[in-house]
């Protein structure tokens, strides 16, 4: 059964897959590109996640569809970028840009505690938008490290893998990453409470 997406980020997009298996066929909205972007004007990944869920639910007619807002939150900061993760450096930041202001406001920092955030709100014909929240707890990275996954990957590190999430195997991070639990926790819901499958 298809469950329609509405994000245009690549490496979302793979994690959302790879969590999901063969259970779900997971595709980005149709015509998605063409589709005006709402202003996310949440203050957390829960009221971003749930506005872009019901906007983009008015070009997905009756199938089922999510939308995911996620980033990174850093103790010394705050929580801080928090809903800003994306657009932290800019609102046409690179990731690298991110990574490396991430870095400088860290300068010097002791306290180098972070978690990776990630919220889906689902819409189902006929019920409440429905949120289902992953996190993973690790620590900011004095340096970039790895050249795999994408975002804060390479500052991310991760105790008990004794390196980043962009050290690792894309499988071996699903497992343990906040976007995996994520979606775990929305199949469990479509496959158990709804009886869909």
């Amino acid at each position: 059964m298809i469950l329609y997406c509405a994000t245009s980020n690549a490496g979302k997009l793979r994690e959302f897959r790879s969590a999901a298996g063969t259970a779900w066929r997971i595709e980005p909205l149709p015509d998605l590109s063409r589709i005006p972007a709402p202003e996310e004007t949440g203050v957390t990944f829960e009221e971003n996640a749930i506005l872009k869920a019901r906007y983009y639910a008015g070009y997905a007619g009756c199938a089922p569809m999510f939308a995911e807002d996620s980033g990174i939150e850093v103790d010394a900061l705050g929580g801080a970028p928090g809903v800003y993760s994306a657009r932290f450096a800019g609102s046409e930041a690179s990731d690298p840009a991110n990574n490396h202001l991430l870095l400088e406001r860290l300068k010097g920092a002791v306290d180098r505690r972070a978690r990776y955030v990630a919220v889906i709100a689902l819409v189902l014909p006929g019920q409440e938008v429905r949120g289902f929240r992953g996190t993973v707890e690790g620590e900011i990275a004095c340096e970039p490290r790895g050249t795999g996954g994408f975002g804060y990957d390479p500052l991310f590190f991760y105790p008990p893998f004794g390196g980043t999430f962009a050290e690792v195997p894309p499988e071996q991070k699903l497992t343990v990453s906040h976007r995996g639990r994520a979606v775990e926790k929305m199949l469990a819901f479509l496959t158990g409470d709804t009886g869909l499958t």
